[in-house]
């Protein structure tokens, strides 16, 4: 089972969808990145099941 994937989100600020690489192994994260169109800072909020896959992310505008 490969701990990179690949999901694509919704910019909170433009609305473009954008792929962000997550590394499953770290367990839950939380982080930002910036918008690859916009370039404004998204909030990530990666949520990982016990067994190291993927059960959701978050994206919300780096002040909310």
């Amino acid at each position: 089972m490969s701990t990179l994937e690949e999901p694509t989100v919704s910019c909170p600020y433009c609305g473009e969808s954008i792929t962000v690489l997550v590394d499953c192994s770290a367990g839950p994260q939380r982080y930002t990145e910036d918008c690859f169109v916009c370039c404004q800072p998204i909030e990530l909020i990666i949520d990982v099941d016990s067994e190291g896959a993927l059960a959701g992310i978050q994206t919300q505008a780096e002040n909310d």
